[in-house]
């Protein structure tokens, strides 16, 4: 073979083996060609982090944490930071951040003052163009879901589930048993009490262990129900009306007369609201005052024969009050909330991942969780339990009263908190009333 022909078979199999390379290959490799182009490289992915307390094993958790991990199917060239964190001590976290200023790029905020403090601190920017870019999912939200969660007519997040946290269950069953009606008034709660008690029933199933418990599920609906809404609005900005008004020493005076009467189990103050709702579901309690989240925790951990036995109402009235009986406290809940920080394309992925979780796909799932949401929706009643289609159908027909904590600052919320708990084992709704008024003047510098 002349050197010729040699030539000419060696520059063809190096054709032929630099096409078979790029042929294989994702994208063509662009090293040095005719026009001497340098080789790209591979494009850097987007960080993202999201934080939330949806980690526990109730339904409406695993709904919330399935719409993450499709958002990260989805997108492989996002490298998420995903962080579900406890309830209990996820409002605490985030305030550590917050003031470090090194908030997630995203995070699952509660509605009222808790978003108001990221808002005042500048740490959140608005997702109202999210909210434009998809009409039909704007005008599925309930009227006023998006009041807690604006400022300055700019929406900064959506609610995932709505919010109803003084739910008065009652096990059917041990009511038949012991022949004692369901009360609709203070009187009746006090005559069931006794005759649980008597027949050594716990008669309402607590768990106060994270303090939070008392004063959301039961305070908030209690106080309402004999100092009405208003007084507590003006309260809570100290506009004319004192945590140490009479009307609210009354109030933690009917909440305090629930311990004196042996309402609750023995170390409620060390039982944390899983245990509560356990103990609840397990028939070894009579009634139980929780939020709705109470509905897909038991929908997850219940029997089909457990929950058949539960029924849901509302609190009982208060003589003389001044506050809607027909009526539970609640509203919007928290929703996902975005980072100043994120600019650009990691901006871009974060209003996806938002989207993705609240999106009608999303809210659907969390519907279907058993979870109260602010959204028209269609339910499928087969995929619910006959408890949640209940209350459900409850929530949209009562009047929604403050939460404690949406509205009061958060050392307000902590002396309530904590106040309740001394309250709850002896303590004197006089001193309760003036830590809670001392803590709200101070925060608000008034």
């Amino acid at each position: 073979m002349n050197m010729k022909r040699k030539a000419i078979i060696v520059c063809t199999s190096v054709l032929a083996l630099s096409t078979i390379l790029a042929a294989c290959g994702n994208e063509p490799a662009k090293t040095a060609q005719a026009g001497g182009e340098k080789a790209q490289p591979p494009a850097q992915k987007v960080k993202l982090s999201i934080w939330h307390n949806f980690s526990g094993d109730d339904l409406r958790a695993k709904a919330v944490r399935a719409q993450i991990e499709k958002f990260k199917t989805a997108h492989p060239e996002v490298e998420l930071d995903a962080q579900a964190i406890p309830p209990d001590g996820y409002r605490q976290r985030l305030k550590t951040v917050a003031a470090a200023n090194e908030m997630p790029d995203v995070f699952y905020t509660n509605a009222g003052t808790s978003i108001q403090e990221f808002y005042d601190g500048g740490l959140i920017q608005p997702i109202s163009q999210l909210l434009d870019k998809n009409p039909d999912w704007k005008k599925n939200f309930t009227p006023g879901a998006f009041d807690p969660l604006s400022f300055d007519n700019k929406v900064y997040a959506t609610p995932l589930s709505g919010s109803a946290t003084s739910l008065f269950f009652y096990n059917k069953s041990l009511f038949d048993k012991y022949n004692v009606k369901v009360p609709t008034t203070w009187d009746e709660l006090t005559t069931a009490i006794k005759t649980f008690k008597d027949n050594k029933v716990t008669p309402i199933s607590l768990g106060n262990k994270a303090a939070w418990l008392a004063q959301s599920s039961i305070l908030s609906s209690l106080a309402d129900r004999v100092t009405g809404t208003e007084w507590f609005l003006k309260a809570a900005k100290q506009d004319g009306a004192k945590f140490t008004d009479p009307e609210f020493v009354q109030a933690l005076t009917n909440m305090k007369s629930l311990a004196d009467a042996g309402a609750f189990q023995q170390g409620f103050n060390s039982l944390d609201n899983t245990q509560m709702e356990q103990y609840f579901i397990q028939g070894k309690a009579a009634m139980m005052i929780d939020g709705a989240w109470a509905l897909t925790n038991m929908a997850a951990s219940g029997t089909k024969e457990q929950l058949d036995q539960v029924k849901v109402t509302v609190l009982p009235s208060i003589p003389g009050g001044k506050g809607d009986p027909n009526s539970i406290s609640g509203g919007p809940g928290g929703g996902l909330a975005l980072s100043k920080k994120a600019t650009g394309k990691q901006l871009d992925a974060a209003l996806e991942l938002i989207y993705t979780v609240s999106g009608p796909e999303g809210i659907s799932a969390i519907a279907h969780s058993n979870s109260i949401v602010n959204y028209k929706i269609d339910l499928d009643q087969s995929k619910v339990t006959p408890l949640f289609f209940e209350a459900f159908n409850l929530y949209k027909s009562v009047k929604l009263t403050p939460v404690y904590d949406a509205y009061l600052t958060s050392a307000g919320t902590e002396a309530i908190n904590n106040g309740l708990q001394e309250l709850l084992i002896g303590g004197k709704p006089e001193d309760v009333a003036k830590k809670l008024q001392d803590a709200q003047v101070k925060a608000l510098g008034k």
